[in-house]
């Protein structure tokens, strides 16, 4: 028998620890991420809540989109990294292979992207990424 209590407010990067211990801290701005992952699972994070604001500021300066506009229909489901490669909190620069699924207008899809991550003044950006063909 499980007795495990589920956690109040599940980060929705999919780690085991709630929002406030886990993301909630990079999105208020209050802890930068330490990793290219960290940031990843962030952005992830930071998509399903509608902080576009957070988006834009993890953006690397020379791709970074002047305006960056979330579609409030789509329903966030869940993130899975695939692959990391680099990124750790010694690198400069990282790459995070993810895939997350959403649903738009009733039906599921998944997005399957190697994303690009450069470590500039201190903190760790996202610079750009390659989508993946559907299996």
């Amino acid at each position: 028998m499980n007795t495990k209590a589920p956690i109040p407010d599940p980060c929705p990067c999919g780690s085991p620890r709630a929002y406030p211990d886990c993301c909630g801290p990079l999105i208020a701005g209050t802890a930068l991420p330490q990793t290219a992952e960290q940031l990843m699972r962030s952005r992830y994070s930071a998509y399903t809540r509608g902080e576009a604001d957070y988006l834009r500021a993890t953006w690397h300066p020379t791709t970074r989109q002047q305006d960056v506009a979330l579609d409030e229909s789509v329903r966030w489901l869940g993130l899975k990294i695939v692959a990391t490669e680099a990124g750790g909190a010694a690198d400069r620069r990282g790459l995070v292979e993810f895939v997350a699924r959403y649903k738009l207008g009733g039906r599921a899809h998944r997005l399957h992207e190697r994303s690009r991550f450069k470590r500039f003044q201190g903190r760790w950006y996202y610079v750009d990424g390659d989508l993946q063909p559907a299996p």
